[in-house]
């Protein structure tokens, strides 16, 4: 890998050193993931000094108690400094904080839902430790809305409207996800369903969805008469390759 510059912002380049003149805890517990730093490292910067133990007590110099794992990083990324607060500490005190900087990380939690969102609202996952798989994941475990309020469906009836629009599932495509009503879930069910017993597949499903007609199947809730979900009537389903749309329902 070529060297990549550090990045240091202005408020820690005072504390920067040379990143050869320190040193990993001689028996470090934790297991790191040194490429998601580094990737953090190359699109954020380094936002936190880390902690080095000058050794007059130890008889170890210049040994890192906390960001083991990043100084790897940065190393990684051919970084020749890295910006560093330094304690004096002896054995048992230098174990204690390599132990607490650990385990203060594992107590903590979070609160998905709030993850997501702010997973969502960002142009992309470039430097956040997340990709479209995790984000996935993390979107599963969100809790289904409940019933909206409609003031009516058109003919005064908002009572009815507010039954029929139910929210019970989602959408997704890459990382936009919107939610769909009970009778919308229970129309792709069946459409879905056709397909597979179709095509003994269900490889081509999105772009079977998008471009096709499905006014036999499809109907509005409420309404006795079916209304077409449709593409171009000339587009045929294309198997290789397709990645057009992706349907998840969490009813």
């Amino acid at each position: 890998m070529s060297a990549t510059p550090a990045r240091i912002p202005e408020s820690l380049a005072s504390l920067a050193v040379a990143i050869d003149d320190l040193a990993p805890y001689f028996r470090n517990p934790r297991t790191g993931d040194v490429d998601a730093i580094a990737e953090s490292l190359r699109v954020n910067g380094q936002y936190k000094a880390i902690v080095v133990n000058r050794g007059t007590h130890t008889g170890r110099p210049n040994e890192i108690l906390a960001g083991n794992h990043t100084w790897a990083a940065a190393k990684q990324l051919g970084w020749e400094q890295i910006a560093a607060t330094w304690v004096d500490v002896g054995d048992e005190d230098a174990a204690r904080i390599v132990v607490v900087d650990n385990r203060t990380s594992d107590l903590a939690g979070y609160d998905s839902e709030l993850l997501a969102d702010i997973l969502e609202e960002l142009p992309d996952l470039d430097g956040t430790g997340y990709d479209q798989g995790a984000l996935d994941k993390l979107l599963d475990h969100r809790a289904l809305p409940t019933a909206i309020d409609l003031p009516s469906d058109g003919q005064g009836t908002g009572a009815m409207a507010k039954l029929e629009y139910l929210q019970w599932g989602y959408m997704q495509w890459s990382t936009i996800r919107v939610q769909i009503t009970a009778a919308e879930v229970e129309t792709l069910n069946a459409i879905y369903e056709r397909y597979v017993a179709e095509s003994r597949s269900d490889l081509g499903f999105g772009w079977h969805l998008l471009q096709q007609p499905h006014d036999d199947i499809a109907a509005v809730p409420g309404d006795g008469e079916a209304a077409q979900i449709s593409g171009p009537d000339d587009g045929e389903p294309d198997d290789a390759g397709d990645d057009a749309a992706d349907e998840d329902d969490d009813a």
